[in-house]
């Protein structure tokens, strides 16, 4: 696929999310899918690895049940070859505890055959994880 064929299957993916249509961003993805979300899994229960598209519907599910996206934007889309970095920001409301954090975000995607065959998002886990405990903010 071409560079701008990757864009657009990234923001295909993108799309489906916005509308809460997860079967649809499953649809994306290759069926050995690594997809990868940093963080603590103690704390933040969706974080760490999950591999094909039923364990990643599994991570959509786990996030849906922990916090509400106030936004949720990708902003840049970059390609090269079978590469897809994607430059966000967001604001998420946690439900347990009712805080929000907000941050910037890089996303990439691996792109094979038409599919996504591989996702990695960086961000400030930190902050995210500050907002899934009760504990006071130094």
């Amino acid at each position: 696929m071409s560079e701008q064929q990757n864009i657009q299957l990234v923001r295909q993916a993108y799309d489906a999310f916005r509308r809460a249509d997860i079967a649809g961003v499953l649809r994306t993805l290759s069926e050995n899918v690594d997809w990868f979300i940093p963080g603590p899994e103690k704390i933040i229960r969706f974080a760490g690895r999950r591999r094909g598209p039923q364990q990643v519907g599994e991570f959509f599910s786990l996030l849906a049940e922990t916090q509400t996206a106030e936004l949720f934007e990708p902003l840049e889309f970059i390609a090269g070859q079978d590469k897809v970095v994607v430059l966000g920001t967001q604001r998420w409301r946690v439900k347990s505890t009712d805080r929000i954090y907000e941050d910037d975000w890089a996303h990439v995607f691996t792109i094979e055959n038409g599919r996504i065959t591989q996702f990695k998002e960086y961000h400030d886990t930190a902050a995210e994880a500050a907002a899934h405990t009760d504990f006071p903010r130094v």
